[in-house]
């Protein structure tokens, strides 16, 4: 393998969470890597999982929305190790 070559990356359980004034960016950041993310398996709460599933057309799996506990249902899956990492677009306002 060459110095800059990574190995091939097993599928990942990634999730996906945004405060509502950075949805839009995160949409945007999901449609540029959009190749990247069909490859593995996504989770996000629930408005913003249903917001990326339309805009990609590649299926999310949706948790609670965040004011209903849908950031504690994946803080959770964190802490049992069922998600791999956590990609969060947050507004500090």
């Amino acid at each position: 393998m060459e110095p800059n070559e990574s190995p091939v990356v097993s599928k990942k359980k990634i999730a996906l969470v945004a405060h509502d004034n950075k949805k839009r960016d995160l949409l945007e950041w999901a449609s540029f890597n959009q190749g990247i993310l069909a490859e593995h398996d996504l989770y996000a709460t629930g408005t913003t999982g249903t917001m990326v599933e339309q805009a990609l057309g590649v299926e999310i799996h949706k948790l609670q929305s965040g004011p209903l506990g849908g950031d504690q249902q994946i803080g959770a899956k964190i802490a049992e190790g069922d998600i791999d990492f956590l990609i969060f677009f947050w507004d500090p306002l």
